[in-house]
């Protein structure tokens, strides 16, 4: 609305009550004369009062509408008005400029210096400066809060249940890693119902225990028959409504009812491995079927490759021979196959889900889904939400610290094996196995000892360079060799049974019981000064102990004075006579199969 608008006009021109402020560039609306503005000093300075240009009454037109406007002198100031103004009426004044054209002319070109100035306008790059600027600094506090929240979505996912105290207290990033992973048959999701055995409580149908060596050069993944013969061992335990009880043991039962069975929770399979094996894992994670679906579904499919035709109707898998991509409900189905393999029991199952694993790794290694953002979030949603793992796997962070180690892994060195088994003799209809007892312990040790399956050069080297500097060379006579005998771990007793059996059957007189270490070793040592190498080459040699045992340090006095090495007997120790030293591969008639390789079922 103008001036005239107001009811202000005076007989003016609405324009002529329109003035610049040159401080903000802007014009402003002089509604009268007595409202006068502050005075602005004029962007050329003070003029002088006299004649001549730009001074006194002379110096422009003092009336007719045609007389020039001056520039941003304030209005009503009469008396101070520099030349170049005149009155229009009482204490007004009017702006230098052009003619007043009449409305509804064409605007004429405006003169030189007499132009009117232009309003000034906000640069627009300052203004786009201000906008990106303010809109980055959102963007950069709304991804971070965003980030923030996205993590704690995801710590809301993960499901964990207690370790009872059965872990080692959760997996250590310079040592060597135990992970159970435990693969339940409960039917829970959607879908699920129609498998099998609807009410099934979860037991532990699936179960492998991964080691990953101290370097991580190399894994063996070992699995555990679900018909396998053990002892359950009591398990005290947490249950859901906050209160600890301690579930009984169970002799001679199946392994899969460590879990599941009389409240069992995955702590309880947890001991129970640790009772078979003598290995503690570190942490457990358990899926279920959903976890199938939708952990192959958020990778793209795992590739599979299968020797013949598959019409399982049980298992509702139908595949013809060659190579597949599978994912969510067939890889399911594909896992729970087993009348379409082998002698269509368990053990041949095993093979094939080893397979499909391994298939797995590959696709996470070769595929760009760890370098996918919106893989990797698809990855996250899909793991959080179908593993339940143990409270010292309870947050996306120490899950992820996990999976970095896990991920210095290469494929070619994963190695897949089984618990080696036979059937169960006191059974005339074979349903169930027990522990092969002639390779299992050799298995076993192989994983205790971080030894790899896959044979790794770099340890294989540093092996045998350590046992050709350490036991070649002469070797002393049995009835020369000095030794003090230490229990550090073996079973009690234990030093005092090899002291018999040295001196009574190995002719090593100067021994003696130096009762218990201040430690407890896992492998059996042997320490010795260098000039008793003689002496420690004739005594590794009796024990069956390998370079890697033999430790050149410094004696100690026995009882008569002299200087004497110091064996310490270690949790390794099976007996006296029983050969330490510890295989330095894996059996040649072990079945084993590494994750780098396809693999077609059969």
């Amino acid at each position: 609305m103008d001036a005239q608008g107001r009811g202000r006009g005076n007989d003016m021109d609405p324009a002529d009550q329109w003035v610049l402020n040159p401080e903000t560039g802007d014009y402003e609306l002089r509604l009268s004369s007595s409202a006068p503005q502050q005075p602005v000093p004029s962007p050329r300075g003070p003029r002088s009062s006299g004649g001549g240009p730009g001074g006194g009454a002379g110096a422009g037109k003092a009336s007719g509408a045609g007389a020039p406007r001056g520039r941003g002198d304030a209005p009503g100031r009469a008396a101070e008005r520099p030349a170049g103004r005149r009155a229009s009426g009482p204490g007004t004044t009017e702006r230098e400029g052009p003619p007043r054209r009449r409305r509804g002319a064409p605007e004429e070109p405006l003169p030189g210096r007499y132009g009117r100035r232009p309003v000034k306008k906000k640069s627009k790059a300052r203004k786009a400066l201000v906008w990106t600027g303010g809109t980055t600094a959102f963007v950069v506090l709304a991804t971070a809060l965003g980030g923030y929240l996205y993590l704690e979505h995801l710590n809301d996912n993960i499901n964990a249940v207690s370790d009872d105290g059965a872990s080692t207290g959760g997996f250590q990033k310079d040592k060597a890693i135990n992970i159970l992973l435990i693969g339940t048959d409960k039917r829970t999701g959607e879908g699920n119902e129609s498998y099998g055995d609807a009410g099934s409580v979860g037991h532990a149908d699936t179960t492998l225990l991964l080691h990953v060596s101290k370097d991580r050069t190399n894994a063996t993944a070992l699995s555990i028959p679900r018909d396998l013969i053990v002892d359950i061992p009591d398990c005290p335990t947490q249950m859901k409504n906050g209160t600890e009880k301690v579930i009984p043991g169970s002799a001679g039962a199946r392994f899969n009812t460590s879990l599941g069975q009389s409240d069992r929770t995955p702590s309880c399979t947890m001991r129970t491995v640790t009772e078979l094996t003598g290995i503690t894992p570190d942490n457990f994670m358990v899926a279920d079927f959903n976890a199938i679906k939708t952990l192959t579904t958020a990778v793209g499919g795992v590739e599979v490759c299968l020797a013949q035709d598959v019409d399982d109707k049980d298992s509702k898998l139908k595949l013809s021979a060659g190579t597949h991509t599978i994912e969510g409900e067939q890889a399911l189905a594909f896992v729970r196959t087993r009348h379409a393999w082998g002698n269509q029991g368990d053990l041949d199952r095993i093979k094939v889900q080893q397979q499909f694993l391994g298939a797995l790794m590959r696709q996470l290694k070769s595929s760009d889904t760890l370098t996918s953002p919106s893989k990797m979030i698809k990855l996250a949603e899909a793991g959080t939400e179908a593993l339940t793992v143990d409270s010292q796997l309870d947050s996306i962070n120490k899950l992820k610290d996990l999976g970095l180690e896990l991920g210095k892994l290469n494929t070619k060195n994963l190695t897949f094996t089984t618990l080696p088994v036979v059937d169960n003799p006191a059974e005339a209809v074979r349903a169930t196995v027990v522990v092969d007892e002639s390779k299992a312990p050799e298995i076993l040790d192989l994983i205790k000892n971080d030894v790899s399956f896959t044979e790794v050069k770099q340890q294989e080297k540093k092996e045998k360079a350590a046992v050709a500097a350490r036991l070649e060379g002469t070797k002393a006579a049995a009835s020369e060799v000095r030794v003090q005998v230490l229990n550090g771990g073996a079973p009690a007793g234990s030093a005092q049974e090899v002291l018999t059996w040295l001196q009574v059957e190995e002719g090593v007189s100067r021994s003696e019981n130096a009762g218990n270490a201040d430690e407890t070793l896992k492998r059996t040592t042997l320490e010795y000064a260098p000039d008793q190498a003689d002496q420690a080459r004739r005594l590794a040699d009796l024990l069956g102990l390998s370079g890697s045992g033999m430790k050149p340090g410094e004696s100690v006095t026995n009882s008569q004075g002299a200087p004497a090495m110091t064996l310490t007997l270690g949790e390794d120790f099976k007996g006296a006579g029983v050969s330490l030293t510890t295989p330095s591969k894996a059996p040649d008639d072990i079945e084993k199969s590494t994750a780098d390789k396809v693999e077609c079922a059969e």
